[in-house]
């Protein structure tokens, strides 16, 4: 497919996992695409084997405000346009509510919500004038509530909801807002659960595919939602969950099936 032929496309936290992957699809479908991440060296494998005309990489930290302006600046200043934002960039933790120190935080908001906050603040001049779109990666966790995961939860939901009402303000001026919302998926991010191999079994019994996520499943939902293929779709947060949330959370009886003569 070329659906992005002539687009710019901006992907934060495009070093690794959904980010990465996500870049690679626009660029596969003919974009030109801004890398950010933290870490250059890999921007830079992200990149790898595509049109150096094509790619601007940008390391940086997307929770400070003046590297972000000037991230979209740099961006319009040589490609001349924006179409596409994708705010993927995140950082999780887990842990107790009361035990963990107010500083973790203030650095999760600053990532997860200050980061977004700026990135369409900056760009949104650009998309007007393009008739453009957003894609917000939130989560599972931005839906519903997880266990030790209070101040992830509080982000997220913060993205989701951000989501449904920039969607509502801006689709009058052409710029539509979506948001996917993915269960585990198999990044660097999720490396704790999957090194914990019973936890990761229970982790998996709760999700009816039986599998994470492979991080190019999520970033073509990406693709799909900022492409004229969902040119009516706007204000979704569509989860990507392999089936988690159409559970409402009660036991799955499989094991004891056979004790009421079900199996």
């Amino acid at each position: 497919m070329n659906r992005f032929v002539d687009k710019v496309i901006i992907v934060t936290g495009a070093g690794s996992g959904i980010g990465a992957a996500t870049a690679k699809q626009f660029l596969s479908e003919g974009a030109a695409v801004v890398l950010n991440g933290r870490r250059k060296g890999r921007l830079e494998e992200t990149a790898r084997g595509f049109p150096d005309n094509k790619i601007l990489i940008e390391s940086g930290d997307i929770s400070d405000r003046e590297y972000v302006f000037g991230l979209v600046e740099r961006t319009a200043n040589k490609f001349r346009r924006i179409d596409v934002l994708v705010n993927n960039a995140a950082i999780s933790l887990l842990g107790s509510f009361a035990a963990t120190a107010e500083e973790e935080w203030h650095k999760i908001m600053r990532t997860n919500v200050d980061g977004v906050f700026y990135a369409i603040r900056a760009a949104l001049p650009h998309l007007l004038r393009s008739k453009g779109s957003i894609v917000n990666v939130s989560s599972v966790s931005g839906l519903g509530g997880d266990w030790y995961q209070s101040f992830y939860n509080a982000s997220k939901g913060a993205v989701s909801n951000l989501t449904r009402s920039l969607a509502l303000e801006l689709a009058p001026h052409g710029v539509r807002v979506n948001a996917v919302n993915p269960s585990l998926t198999l990044t660097e991010m999720t490396t704790v659960f999957q090194q914990h191999g019973p936890l990761m079994e229970k982790i998996l019994e709760r999700i009816p595919l039986g599998r994470g996520a492979k991080p190019e499943e999520i970033a073509s939902v990406i693709a799909f939602l900022a492409s004229d293929d969902a040119s009516f779709i706007n204000g979704v947060n569509l989860p990507v969950d392999g089936g988690v949330t159409a559970s409402n959370g009660q036991l799955n009886p499989t094991a004891f099936l056979g004790d009421f003569g079900l199996s």
